[in-house]
């Protein structure tokens, strides 16, 4: 438990330390980049939870996302907006206001609760049934989003909502978030899903209930995610549903593969990594099209680029850059053998 105590420090240390260097420099883009670091870490670290533990892979994760974004902004739309933003809002909706404090710990239980009641059945799938079934259920997920009218405005871009997510909000979250993923994992539950994760049959036979255990990771991991959609509709401040669909998804799981999906460490560096990379890379791409050499045709070079490193990443290090053990075990581990040599 020692070294989850030093993984814990360290990762708070460094969302801190990107919290404090964007305050510090004082430029607007920069502290918008990493606001949104830290929104994507919410997520991947959520995500995190249920693959990294139980070793199945959910598409699912940001369709929750967007469940909690439209959940927060239906709360909290000023009553005077709400006529203009939903114009087919039920009645009884259209007077409710809460703060977004309140909005954001209902978005992740409403997530919670349309985890807990659809995904039971889906957790006594595995391999690629499994992985076929999360993929039809962000197909639901972004289907009814796109559909009802009352609640999400559609198709159509739903505005109004305030903007309350900012980087000390988002550094808390996160840092939160970390904590409770380190602590799912050294807990009972978190330890018999891995252990169902490398072996299934054996982790059965010892009396671990499997479906039991992943669907209680998966109503964590849909918790998680639905909070951090709520950080992200307050951030964003407008959006539609479109955003809660392939390309999110895309980069979410890109970040938590190329980090490490089976540690919290894997998640918090592969969410730095690719954020980076990825506003790095459409930095060139929009350079490349406001010359006469990419003459506007330079399109997808992001998405290409990000998938080729993901390939990379899984044919010469599947398990990602921190495959197996959190930073602090490492470090702890380090330690100890300069202490033996000593």
């Amino acid at each position: 438990m020692k070294h989850s105590y030093v993984t814990a420090l360290i990762l708070i240390g460094v969302i801190a330390a990107i919290a404090i260097g964007s305050q510090l420099l004082g430029i607007r883009l920069y502290d918008r980049i990493s606001t949104n670091l830290l929104i994507s870490l919410v997520l991947v670290v959520g995500l995190q939870t249920f693959m990294g533990n139980s070793g199945l892979l959910s598409f699912a994760h940001i369709g929750f996302m967007g469940l909690g974004a439209y959940t927060s902004a239906v709360l909290t739309i000023p009553s005077q907006m709400k006529g203009m933003a939903l114009p087919d809002l039920y009645g009884f909706m259209k007077v409710v206001e809460i703060s977004p404090l309140l909005a954001l710990f209902a978005a992740g239980a409403l997530a919670a609760v349309v985890a807990a009641v659809i995904s039971y059945p889906l957790m006594r799938l595995s391999d690629a049934a499994s992985v076929i079934t999360s993929f039809a259920l962000l197909v639901v997920l972004y289907t009814v989003m796109n559909n009802w009218s009352a609640f999400t405005n559609g198709p159509r871009t739903l505005f109004g909502l305030p903007k309350t997510t900012d980087m000390p909000v988002a550094a808390i979250v996160a840092s939160i978030v970390v904590v409770v993923a380190l602590v799912f994992k050294e807990s009972r539950t978190g330890k018999l899903l891995r252990a169902s994760r490398e072996d299934e049959v054996a982790a059965a036979a010892l009396g671990a209930d499997i479906p039991q255990l992943r669907w209680r990771a998966f109503i964590l991991a849909a918790f998680i995610a639905g909070i951090g959609g709520a950080l992200w509709g307050h951030f964003i401040t407008s959006f539609a549903p479109k955003a809660f669909y392939l390309k999110e998804t895309f980069l979410i799981i890109t970040m938590l593969v190329i980090g490490g999906a089976n540690t919290v460490t894997g998640a918090v560096a592969g969410t730095i990594l690719i954020t980076f990379a990825y506003e790095a890379l459409r930095g060139t791409e929009g350079a490349l099209n406001a010359t006469s050499f990419g003459a506007g045709q330079v399109v997808g070079l992001t998405e290409i680029v990000l998938a080729l490193a993901m390939i990379a990443v899984m044919i010469v290090r599947p398990g990602g850059l921190f495959p197996n053990r959190e930073i602090g075990h490492i470090l702890t581990r380090t330690r100890r053998k300069k202490e033996i040599v000593a």
